[in-house]
């Protein structure tokens, strides 16, 4: 079975959230072939107008078009970002912007749309400075990502969060974490 990481921890060996992603991803490379998407902010271009006039008239970069098909036949997405501006960092925008390609990930029958993936489970992986919790009014990225979801046709979206770690002290940031990555390891048995 494949799993497709989509990695924007933009800190690496800092980075909070990669304390929680790498036990997990070691966790599920037990059942998994895992492809690994680091997004730097190098390698994917903001869809802009002349990206939306180019795939108006069927041009899609086959790189991109190749990325979109093996996203859309994963068996299941991890994503691993921060906790940016209220939702996440604007490269992971960007990169779904880039996947989220007609006849590849979804389709429309004139009326509605319907997906195109096979991803049952999405797990996102995030950590957040403030004492924002998922499904507040102020946390934007989990709504984005179950919409993205239900446009491509992705299951389920499970978000393993850490909250206020710019405000806690190191070992109350050691013992969120650690709970994050003890909730997580517990998600990845069904995962």
């Amino acid at each position: 079975m494949k799993l497709i990481l989509i990695d924007a921890c933009m800190r690496d060996g800092e980075s909070r959230t990669r304390r929680i992603l790498e036990p997990l991803m070691s966790e599920l490379g037990k059942r998994y072939e895992i492809e690994t998407v680091v997004l730097d902010g190098e390698d994917y271009q903001a869809v802009g107008r002349r990206v939306l006039a180019e795939r108006g008239e069927g041009h899609v970069p086959e790189v991109i078009a190749e990325q979109a098909r093996r996203l859309a036949a994963a068996d299941r997405i991890v994503i691993a970002a921060p906790f940016w501006d209220m939702s996440f960092p604007a490269i992971l925008k960007v990169f779904i912007e880039n996947m989220s390609l007609f006849n590849i990930t979804f389709k429309d029958n004139g009326t509605y749309f319907e997906g195109l993936c096979r991803c049952e489970k999405v797990l996102y992986i995030t950590t957040r400075g403030m004492n924002v919790k998922t499904g507040e009014p102020m946390e934007g990225a989990t709504p984005y990502i179950k919409a993205i979801g239900a446009l491509w046709g992705l299951g389920e979206v499970i978000t393993v969060a850490a909250e206020n770690l710019d405000y806690s002290t190191p070992e109350e940031v050691d013992e969120r974490i650690n709970a994050a990555v003890a909730q997580g390891l517990e998600i990845c048995r069904e995962f």
